[in-house]
């Protein structure tokens, strides 16, 4: 399977917001709200950073179902 550019964006930005989240629930701990609303104090690129990740994760679905179906017809 060859993976696209935005295909690997996705992946690495999807590792990235589940490691966030396990720190949030482990610890209790937000990495990206504390790098970027606590730290230098704009709250917007906090919500920019998890819209991102959440598209990224919409484009891993996509793509993971493009290639069942391309599983299924054998290519």
């Amino acid at each position: 399977m060859k993976l696209n550019t935005v295909t690997w964006i996705a992946m690495i930005l999807t590792v990235v917001g589940g490691l966030n989240w396990g720190l949030v629930g482990l610890f209790g701990f937000d990495l990206v709200r504390w790098l970027f609303t606590d730290t230098l104090g704009v709250e917007f690129l906090a919500r920019l950073v998890y819209i991102v990740v959440g598209v990224s994760a919409v484009i891993l679905l996509v793509s993971a179902c493009g290639q069942c179906g391309k599983a299924e017809k054998g290519g």
